[in-house]
């Protein structure tokens, strides 16, 4: 098969990376990639917001699987596009990646099907949002509605803080992303990532994660877009999987083929987990990042098989094949980040580092010039490793990173640390 990745990040990485491994892929194209892509992969500068240029490009090089990567190619109907041109694609409808470009739609849909989630109300004025906020006190969620980079959920301790936010969402911050804004209760417990691939019909769990937001150890400091990541996530038990997908997944799919708009591709489900309870935080429509990469690590070959089963609507034969593994993944970043940072500080030591099944450099915000690897945005490095346990896992991904040299670089200590032997 020939295969187009459409994406140029840590999960891109992951996933070319474990799709590379399928005796199935004749040739890997990723769009536009990076330098670690480069490595193992073709690199196409295309736009990959322009559904017909996708098509076009699709066309002239024979491909026969696209694999759509972030959000906003989903939210740009870039999925309908190739599908409308008959190329299979993984990766649901622009009507479907509602679930993840509207806050509000999403709570429409749990409304509409039962399931548990905050409660919430909406607004498109600032002066009512403010209303609620002063009615309802803090701690209390903040979430402009649309798509905004990772930058549009504001976790508001105060009451300053969320009125804050209301200004600056309907001040304009967000763009479009900030015109209506969802405001939530507080959910307290220990949050987690439940991966499930569906065909609009079947649904077939694939793996639980958990992520880590804050910029510090300890969970401590600003939100980022995941500093680390670790697979399998304990509190994400078998028990609350099976309660997760019968009052939560599964008639949210039931759901939206009611309303024709079927979601076929990944559902990624932020779940809070309250006395052996989950309650929905978020969906996304695109695998997560950085779970993707300790996802991919423990997956491997078999992830193209399952992805090409879930496009082709054959997931009811479909089953997952776990080692009995942990993964781990730490995010190196510039500093600053998630404040102001620098590009093009110059990452050493990248070539002394093992690659193997138990061992990747996934690469997220690097890019080569004259011949050194550089860094090219906030979050550049995701350093993964497998080991039998987590601690093992947890061990071999700092060994990796103590192989770095990249003064300007940093990154937290403690990945996985609510799950480590204490």
């Amino acid at each position: 098969m020939n295969i187009l990745i459409l994406g140029s990040g840590g999960r891109e990485h992951a996933l070319a990376w474990a799709v590379k491994q399928n005796p199935k892929c004749d040739r890997l194209i990723v769009a536009p990639g990076n330098a670690g892509i480069a490595m193992l992969a073709e690199c196409a500068d295309i736009d990959i917001l322009d559904g017909a240029t996708v098509v076009t490009f699709c066309e002239e090089n024979a491909v026969d699987f696209v694999i759509v990567g972030p959000e906003a190619p989903l939210a740009a109907g870039v999925a309908d596009a190739c599908r409308a041109a008959g190329i299979l694609t993984f990766g649901p409808s622009a009507a479907a990646a509602r679930l993840e470009a509207s806050k509000a739609f999403t709570k429409e849909i749990c409304d509409a099907c039962a399931a548990p989630t905050a409660g919430y109300a909406r607004f498109t004025e600032a002066a009512p949002a403010r209303a609620y906020i002063q009615a309802n006190g803090a701690p209390i969620v903040v979430k402009a509605d649309g798509l905004a980079a990772g930058k549009g959920v504001v976790v508001a301790m105060t009451e300053t803080e969320a009125l804050a936010a209301i200004d600056d969402m309907f001040g304009g911050s967000l763009g479009e992303a900030g015109a209506e804004v969802v405001i939530e209760e507080f959910m307290t417990g220990e949050e987690a990532s439940f991966f499930i691939l569906t065909d609009g019909v079947n649904a077939l769990p694939i793996g639980t994660a958990q992520d880590h937001k804050r910029v510090g150890d300890g969970d401590t400091g600003p939100n980022t877009g995941g500093m680390g990541a670790y697979s399998p996530a304990p509190v994400l038990t078998e028990t609350i999987q099976n309660q997760a997908m019968s009052e939560i997944i599964l008639p949210t799919i039931a759901e939206m083929a009611r309303r024709g708009t079927p979601y076929q591709g990944v559902l990624y489900a932020g779940l809070m987990i309250e006395g052996g309870k989950a309650r929905l935080v978020e969906y996304n429509c695109r695998f997560g990042d950085p779970e993707t990469q300790v996802l991919m690590l423990r997956l491997g070959a078999q992830a193209l098989d399952l992805l090409q089963a879930c496009a082709e609507n054959r997931l009811s034969g479909a089953q997952v094949n776990w080692a009995d593994d942990h993964a781990l993944t730490v995010v190196m970043a510039a500093k600053g980040y998630p404040g102001p940072y620098e590009k093009g500080s110059v990452i050493n030591g990248l070539d002394r580092m093992p690659e193997d099944s138990r061992h990747m450099a996934f690469h997220a915000g690097t890019a080569q010039r004259d011949g050194v690897i550089v860094a090219n945005g906030g979050r550049v490095l995701n350093i993964t490793a497998r080991g039998a346990t987590l601690e093992e896992a947890h061990h071999r991904a700092y060994a990796m990173i103590d192989l770095i040299d990249w003064p300007q670089g940093f990154c937290r200590s403690d990945i996985g640390w609510r799950a480590l032997p204490k």
